[in-house]
């Protein structure tokens, strides 16, 4: 049975029980004697009996049904899941291999002129570079190099007797400063200019100039380890030559105050302090060669100019970053 019937029952036991209290008490206090029956006294009686029983029940047909009380709810409080920790994201770098090939790349070559071979133009086809040649045009050279483009490398092959000299070094030592640019020099003039603007760069690496040297000769690695010999290429000590260059054929420098020069290769088998040819500085930017390419085989010299160009563009790269 549901408990809104129990309820129901209940209202009308209890409703029945009044009546029959009632007559009681009014039975109590008539006159003993009984009195006449009225039919129609009777009649309205019962009709209001049956009317508050009517009214009862309507009542409690429309009370509302008995609930449960609401069973204490606790509020969903919105939360946000636990953020992962923060990770410091490495700043996103490009492939140094991938710069180098888009690097910008000025060069000023003056053996065009005297058709024996653009070496330094093979080397930089060699690798699939893009470079802007001048040839043995100084004027063009200086043009660049006053330009508003930042270059990553710039080389100076000055082999032949025409010579890039004076305010040319003022420029592109500025650019070294400014720019951290790299540069390549092959320069073999360095009595004649040892004291003028080119001396700020060369007291900037850390070598100084010792004497001149007539004539070419055989030229022993004094760093073989270093990526210069071995990086992309494996180049062997020019041990072997082949003068092209009768007179003035280079110089030999010496380490300097300061700076950060390593010499890494020389007319001794063994390293000396007056003999080096070749030296690397400014952080492996800057690569000074003091002797001339072509009194040595192509087949040595580009594989050697490759190494030049991919490790100071590297050093470049990496000074920029």
């Amino acid at each position: 049975m549901s408990p809104k019937s129990v309820c129901r029952g209940a209202a009308l036991f209890w409703f029945a029980a009044a009546i029959i209290i009632l007559a009681c008490s009014v039975s109590g206090t008539v006159p003993t004697s009984s009195p006449s029956f009225d039919p129609t006294k009777a009649a309205l009686e019962l009709q209001g009996t049956a009317m508050a029983l009517q009214l009862t029940q309507s009542a409690l047909n429309n009370q509302p049904p008995a609930t449960q009380p609401p069973a204490p709810t606790t509020q969903a409080v919105a939360t946000q899941p636990p953020s992962a920790p923060t990770q410091i994201q490495a700043t996103p770098t490009q492939d140094v291999e991938a710069r180098i090939k888009n690097a910008k790349i000025l060069v000023y070559e003056n053996t065009d002129e005297r058709g024996i071979g653009m070496w330094i133009e093979d080397a930089l086809n060699g690798m699939g570079l893009k470079y802007t040649q001048t040839g043995s045009y100084s004027g063009h050279f200086m043009e660049n190099l006053n330009s508003g483009i930042k270059w990553d490398l710039i080389i100076v092959g000055a082999e032949d007797k025409d010579k890039i000299s004076g305010e040319f070094w003022d420029v592109i030592n500025t650019r070294l400063a400014r720019d951290k640019a790299a540069m390549i020099a092959e320069i073999w003039y360095l009595d004649r200019e040892a004291n003028g603007p080119i001396g700020q760069i060369m007291s900037g690496c850390g070598i100084r100039y010792m004497k001149d040297m007539p004539l070419d000769d055989s030229i022993y690695w004094w760093e073989p380890d270093h990526p210069i010999f071995n990086e992309p290429n494996t180049a062997l000590p020019l041990l072997h030559y082949n003068l092209f260059w009768s007179n003035q054929a280079g110089d030999r420098i010496g380490l300097g105050s300061g700076g950060d020069a390593t010499i890494l290769a020389g007319r001794s088998a063994s390293p000396s302090n007056d003999g080096g040819v070749l030296a690397t500085c400014y952080q492996g930017r800057v690569i000074i060669q003091t002797f001339s390419d072509h009194d040595y085989h192509q087949s040595d010299i580009i594989p050697l100019w490759q190494n030049y160009i991919h490790y100071t563009l590297k050093n470049h790269f990496a000074a920029i970053q």
